[in-house]
C-alpha cells in the first residue's frame, strides 16, 4: 500500500510520459502502457521507477519496473525488463513524472470541506472536546477521545481505543489501535521534498502516508511527514517524546523510544528496540539496525549495525567516544 488516498490519473503510454516531462525519448519508446510510478521494491511489470544513487544498488537490480528514471552511469545496473530512461537529474525529472500520474499531490492547503463532529455519526460516538473538525472519508473507532481545536482532515483512518489531543491536525494516515497522539501534533503534511531553483523551486509530490501501528505514542509538538513515494512508518509499542521530526519516508521499527527534540532526515530505516537520546540528529538515507542505543546530542551519518551503542558527532562507538573525551 502506497497512498489510499490521492487519485491516480494513470495509466499513459511512456512515450507521452516523456513528452510531457520534456524528457527526449533516445531509445524511440512508443506504446508500453504504464500504470503507475513506483519505488524500486515496490514497482511492478506495470510501472515506472526511479534509480539515483549508488545506495540503492540491490534494490535497482533486482527491480520489477519497466522503466526506471535514472542516469547513464547507472542504467547498466538495471535488469533486463527494466528499460532506462536516462536523464541528467534523475529527482526533478520524477517529481515531473509524479505530477502527471497525481495531480492533486502538491498542494497541502486546509481542508475545506471539514464539518463539526457534532453534525457527524462520530458525536456519539465518540468523547470529544470542542470546535473538533473532522473531514471527508474519515473513519474513527470506538472508544476514542479527542481533544478541543483537534481538525481530522479527509483521508484519515482512526483505530480503536485511540487518544488524540488538542490542537492536533491529522491528514493521509492511518492511525492503528491504541495510539495516543499529544496535544499540538501535524501528522501527515507532506514533507520537505523540493528542488532548489533560481525561479522557482521544484516541489516534489508526496503521494505516501504516515502509518502508525498499534500501540505507540506521538509526544507533544512532534510532526510526522506522509511519505513520497514509499509510506512513513512508526512501528509498534514505538514512544516519540515532545518536538520530535520524523521526516518523509523513514521506517521506525518496534517498541523504540526516541527522546525529546530528535530529528530524522528522510527515507532512512531505523531498526527495533531502539533508544535514541535527546537532540540527536539521523541523516537521510541511512540503515540504523536492531537494539542500538544513540546517545543525546550524537549526529549519526553513516549507517550503524545491529547491537551497536554510539554518542558523539560524528557518531561513534560509546566506548570510544569516553575515552576519547576524558
Amino acid at each position: 500500500m502506497i497512498n489510499p488516498f490521492f487519485k491516480n490519473s494513470g495509466p499513459f503510454k511512456i512515450h507521452d510520459i516523456l513528452k510531457l516531462c520534456d524528457i527526449e525519448n533516445i531509445f524511440k519508446y512508443k506504446d508500453a502502457s504504464i500504470s503507475n510510478i513506483k519505488d524500486l521494491v515496490t514497482a511492478s511489470s506495470k510501472d515506472i521507477t526511479f534509480f539515483h544513487s549508488k545506495k540503492y544498488e540491490t534494490a535497482a537490480s533486482n527491480t520489477k519496473a519497466a522503466f526506471c528514471v535514472t542516469t547513464k552511469k547507472l542504467s547498466h545496473i538495471l535488469p533486463n525488463n527494466c528499460q532506462p530512461i536516462e536523464v541528467e537529474n534523475v529527482l526533478i525529472s520524477t517529481a515531473k513524472i509524479t505530477k502527471i500520474f497525481y495531480q492533486n499531490a502538491i498542494s497541502d492547503d486546509f481542508d475545506s470541506n471539514v464539518t463539526a463532529i457534532e453534525n457527524t455519526s462520530f458525536h456519539k460516538n465518540t468523547k470529544h472536546g470542542q470546535n473538533v473538525l473532522i473531514g471527508k472519508d474519515v473513519k474513527i473507532g470506538s472508544n476514542c477521545l479527542i481533544g478541543h481545536n483537534t481538525i481530522i482532515e479527509s483521508n484519515v483512518v482512526v483505530g480503536n481505543d485511540c487518544s488524540i489531543g488538542s490542537n492536533v491536525i491529522i491528514r493521509n494516515s492511518l492511525i492503528k489501535n491504541n495510539v495516543s497522539i499529544l496535544d499540538g501534533c501535524v501528522i501527515g503534511k507532506k514533507g520537505f521534498g523540493f528542488f532548489p531553483n533560481q525561479n522557482e523551486n521544484i516541489r516534489y509530490p508526496h503521494i505516501g502516508i504516515v502509518i502508525i501501528e498499534d500501540n505507540c505514542e506521538i509526544g507533544c509538538g512532534s510532526t510526522i511527514d506522509r511519505g513520497s513515494l514509499s509510506n512513513t512508518i512508526i512501528g509498534k509499542n514505538t514512544y516519540l517524546d515532545n518536538q520530535v521530526h520524523v521526516a518523509h519516508n523513514n521506517k521506525i521499527g518496534e517498541n523504540c523510544i526516541i527522546a525529546g527534540q530528535v530529528g530524522f532526515a528522510g527515507s532512512s530505516t531505523i531498526g527495533s528496540n531502539v533508544m535514541i537520546g535527546g537532540q540527536a540528529g539521523i541523516s537521510g538515507h541511512l540503515k540504523v539496525g536492531n537494539n542500538v542505543q544513540i546517545g543525546g546530542g550524537s549526529g549519526v551519518i553513516k549507517n550503524i549495525p545491529n547491537n551497536t551503542k554510539v554518542m558523539g558527532y560524528p557518531a561513534k562507538d560509546l566506548k570510544k567516544f569516553i575515552k576519547d573525551n576524558k
